[in-house]
């Protein structure tokens, strides 16, 4: 985690009783939450191998999960108003002691008043949350990569490029012919 977020994190978590677990990489999510339930503590799981700002606000987004269940219960929306009202509120907070790079806190402030259901879905905050990451020899971004080149995702498959369609690529499976919408942020290795 960022210096002196330690501090301002652990009271949240031993006030709420939460089982903090650091899980390996998943592919499907960077963190989790499950409420408290038939004796057992708040559960939050965060992804080990994010880098130290992507941890904090995977924490942080999953820490208001929390608060928003505390405050609602199971009334409203996981990703709904009154978890991003929360969300936003907590991001402040942290923005206020500086615990982020100029070019993070603008990228948080810029998505404070309507913050996504995961970093992963704010393009611009994740592309700025990449360049804090170990990347991987071999490894580009779909938006790196000229159209009609091929790469290959974690899971082997190979797919070519194809237009940018808004905020996406098209690219097709080599193997099946279907045509896939990609992120201009994915990570994959071009071959």
């Amino acid at each position: 985690m960022p210096d002196n977020s330690f501090e301002l994190v652990m009271p949240l978590i031993t006030q709420h009783k939460v089982h903090l677990t650091i899980t390996r990489e998943r592919q499907s999510k960077l963190g989790d939450y499950r409420n408290a339930h038939a004796g057992r503590n708040h559960r939050i799981s965060v992804n080990g191998n994010l880098n130290k700002y992507s941890f904090l606000i995977t924490l942080l987004h999953e820490l208001a999960h929390l608060l928003a269940y505390e405050k609602h219960g199971h009334t409203i929306q996981s990703h709904g108003r009154e978890w991003k009202t929360i969300f936003s509120e907590v991001l402040k907070a942290f923005l206020h002691q500086h615990l982020f790079p100029d070019d993070i806190a603008k990228e948080i402030r810029a998505s404070l008043h309507n913050p996504a259901a995961s970093s992963c879905a704010e393009e611009s905050l994740q592309r700025v949350l990449m360049n804090y990451d170990k990347r991987k020899p071999g490894v580009k971004r779909i938006e790196e990569i000229s159209d009609g080149k091929h790469f290959r995702i974690s899971n082997g498959r190979i797919f070519q490029k194809m237009e940018r369609v808004r905020k996406r690529y098209k690219c097709t499976e080599l193997a099946t012919g279907k045509m896939y919408l990609f992120s201009a942020v994915y990570e994959v290795m071009e071959i």
